[in-house]
């Protein structure tokens, strides 16, 4: 029995390897596909770099377009009898680099591709095709390089970069090579997936000299490139090149909006700087340059500043405090304390809420606020205060504040809403009441924000009650389709949209007889609101946020100029300028413009130069 179970068991060995040996002889002698490898020791893998999508503005202009450029590899295994010399002629490079780029290519692999010259032209990749028959080892890949035709938008555009070391070892699922150019800050980095495209691949059969013998298995294996995604932004190109001709000189940012679908029509910070600068072969002294600049052009002010809120805060004061019952339209505080003192315009600002709003009293508001936090049953100050400040900060934060808001950007800031926790940490759990925190009530101490959630609470103001993200691009791979549902979201505040009506009067006679009569446009119904935010480092900054026309609004504005001090006078122009391109098609008070581009604001960077 056990000698006939080893004989089986030898026997089933015997016919595998019998099996193996015949499939070997086939495969290598009569296998006609294998013939060939009588005379090739390689098949070669080529990748195939799909362009990258362009990005196109609201009216189909291009933003973002690609030129057509070529990339040299180098695989140091398949270098052979190489003359440097001339090598180093033919290119126009000199030894040292040579030697520096063919150690790190031996470093990163002796049997892959490494990336040895980027961005030769057509007319340069012309000019050394045919020497290239000398050089074995060496291959060249068509490639791209980014252009902005209309020089704007730099920030919120972005760049695109040589893929990071860590980057480049993190991934998930291998896609990047080394050399690799891949988004690293603005709509190139948070539409990177979609814009990149799918690389293709080419299976080449190479003889033992290296040339070409035709593709493997007639394509078999091939898969063709696909074209990144165009994206469709809601970007104007004209009404953006408007605004960085109105900065021109000063420091700040301005962000527009539709109200009615959140797509963002204008986001400038300043001073900005021409995106070309970063893109070719410049791009590493550009970039240094750049970000030695001490007003920090590469800083995205629009959606990462840290500014208080000023006067502008008063708006949301004023439709919470309606909303909580403590205050209506017609409410007086003639004759109440404040700490504050109002503009000297005197008490007849107090007698009601759209008073108040066209002069922006700040003991009106004081009072506003200390309704609210003190709007409890508690005796004790203290624990009224902390109910009354946790009901406002679920208000106030439904407004956008103290949150990021979503936008398709990286980088967005929360900034500061206070809450009970903040105070705690301040003053001690109860230790504080109405009197430490009534700065609060005129958007200063501490509550902060940036432009992108100023212009978003103009934009809830224009629609009574709620807003929609703010988004730039609005199509992915065709015009109306393809964007994100959460960039769609309709978030609403819970404030009736009577409270928000209630306050308009008060606004546009902000424009027409208050704070921001440089602002007016005689045809437009413009409502508007001043903001002064306090700045510890120098001339306090001025604000201004707006929509228009009041009924029916088509746009929604906000802009901080940098130690501009009074926002009527130094970002309300440019704002109404903005207003007036984009309702009207065209700038009719020319000389105003031009009044406003030639302003300059002295900023703290260039205070310290000067010195």
């Amino acid at each position: 029995m056990l000698e006939s179970r080893k004989q089986v068991i030898l026997f089933f060995f015997f016919t595998i390897g019998i099996i193996y040996i015949s499939r070997l002889f086939y495969i290598q002698i009569l296998d006609p596909k294998y013939k060939s490898f009588e005379v090739t020791n390689a098949i070669k893998r080529e990748i195939e770099v799909p362009l990258r999508g362009q990005i196109y503005d609201r009216n189909g202009k291009l933003l973002v377009q690609n030129r057509e450029v070529y990339n040299m590899y180098v695989t140091p295994r398949e270098v052979e009898d190489l003359d440097t010399t001339r090598f180093c002629r033919v290119f126009n490079i000199t030894r040292g680099y040579f030697d520096s780029t063919m150690n790190d290519a031996i470093s990163y692999s002796k049997n892959r591709a490494s990336l040895f010259l980027r961005q030769l032209s057509k007319e340069e990749f012309a000019r050394v095709a045919d020497a290239m028959v000398n050089f074995k080892g060496f291959s060249f890949e068509q490639s791209f390089f980014r252009t902005y035709p209309g020089h704007t938008l730099a920030n919120a555009l972005g760049y695109i970069a040589e893929i990071p070391k860590e980057t480049y070892d993190n991934q998930e699922t291998p896609y990047y090579r080394k050399g690799d150019y891949i988004g690293l800050t603005g709509i190139e980095k948070e539409y990177e997936n979609e814009l990149r495209g799918t690389r293709g691949i080419k299976f080449k059969l190479m003889d033992v000299h290296g040339a070409d013998k035709g593709s493997y298995e007639n394509g078999k294996f091939d898969t063709t490139a696909v074209v990144g995604s165009d994206l469709y932004s809601s970007i104007d190109m004209e009404l953006q090149q408007l605004a960085d001709s109105l900065f021109q000189g000063k420091v700040g940012s301005i962000v527009a909006i539709e109200p009615k679908t959140g797509e963002i029509l204008v986001m400038g910070s300043y001073p900005t700087y021409d995106p070309n600068l970063l893109s070719g072969k410049a791009f590493s002294e550009n970039y240094l340059n750049l970000i030695k600049d001490p007003d920090k052009p590469t800083f995205n002010r629009a959606i990462s500043s840290f500014y208080r809120p000023g006067s502008t805060f008063k708006l949301v004061q004023a439709v919470v405090g309606q909303q909580q019952g403590v205050i209506d339209p017609r409410t007086s505080f003639i004759g109440s304390y404040s700490p504050m003192g109002c503009h000297g315009h005197g008490n007849h600002h107090m007698a009601n809420l759209n008073n108040a709003v066209q002069f922006s009293c700040n003991p009106y508001f004081y009072n506003v606020f200390r309704k609210i936090i003190n709007n409890s049953e508690h005796d004790s100050p203290f624990l009224a205060a902390r109910e009354g400040l946790d009901r406002w900060h679920n208000m106030v934060g439904r407004f956008g504040f103290g949150r990021k808001l979503g936008i398709d950007l990286p980088g967005e800031k929360s900034q500061l809403l206070p809450d009970i926790a903040l105070y705690d940490k301040y003053y001690g759990e109860n230790g504080w009441k109405f009197s430490n925190i009534y700065s609060v009530s005129i958007g200063e101490g501490e509550v902060a924000t940036d432009v992108l959630k100023l212009a978003n609470m103009a934009a809830i103001l224009a629609n009574k009650g709620y807003y929609i993200t703010p988004h730039l691009i609005k199509g992915i791979g065709s015009e109306n389709s393809g964007v994100r549902k959460e960039l769609l979201e309709v978030h609403q505040t819970g404030v009736q949209p009577q409270h928000f009506s209630a306050i308009y009067d008060g606004m546009q006679r902000v424009i027409e007889a208050g704070t921001a009569r440089r602002a007016y446009i005689e045809d437009i119904p413009i409502l508007g609101k001043t903001g002064t935010s306090q700045n510890r480092k120098g001339p306090d900054h001025g604000i201004f946020i707006a929509f228009a026309p009041r009924e029916n609004p088509q746009i929604a504005i906000a802009a901080v100029v940098e130690n501009g001090i009074w926002g009527g006078s130094s970002a309300g122009p440019i704002c109404s300028l903005i207003i007036e391109k984009f309702i009207k098609g065209k700038i009719e008070r020319r000389a105003f413009a031009e009044q406003v581009k030639n302003t300059r604001f002295v900023t703290v960077a260039a205070s310290k130069a000067a010195r």
